[in-house]
């Protein structure tokens, strides 16, 4: 390990690891090159999109803008954590069904939102739902189909609470 690079622990979507990373990097890079995780996408690289949310210690993180040194003793969840032994999560489903897919590119940011406000506030109004999903901008759908899919999600048990 030389002086541009440092050492990172932390768990990745229940797995822990431990690598060398350059120390400039962000938190996206590792996630998406170096990890090989690649749901998390890079948008506007400012924080503005949130294409590129993760969950880091349970809060909704604009990875971009943050150094992938922080990431040490940390829990991630990125959107290839959502799902279970191969199944979808609730929510996920609930994207599908209610056609709130459109290009795909925002929805792993919105669903990493999603899940993490859900786990803080587990019966929200339609207002704070959209509150909630403010900072994911998405040109496809208007946002009435997502907001309409986490509304249905709060009729599944499993949803409620972020689980």
């Amino acid at each position: 390990m030389n002086q541009n690079t440092v050492q990172i622990e932390f768990t990745i979507n229940g797995k822990k690891v431990t690598t060398n990373i350059p120390s400039h990097v962000t938190a996206l890079h590792v996630i998406r090159e170096i990890m090989g995780l690649k749901g998390s996408k890079e948008g506007c690289g400012i924080g503005e999109c949130g294409a590129c949310t993760i969950q880091v210690d349970d809060k909704a993180v604009n990875s971009c803008l943050m150094l992938g040194a922080q990431l040490h003793n940390r829990d991630v969840m990125t959107i290839e954590g959502l799902s279970k032994e191969k199944k979808l999560h609730p929510l996920q489903e609930k994207f599908i069904e209610n056609h709130a897919v459109q290009c795909g590119f925002c929805t792993p940011g919105l669903l990493m939102s999603t899940h993490a406000f859900l786990k803080e506030n587990e019966n929200p109004d339609r207002q704070e739902i959209t509150r909630a999903i403010a900072g994911n901008l998405c040109r496809c759908t208007g946002y009435q189909q997502i907001i309409t899919s986490i509304e249905a999600a709060l009729q599944d048990e499993s949803c409620r609470g972020g689980e």
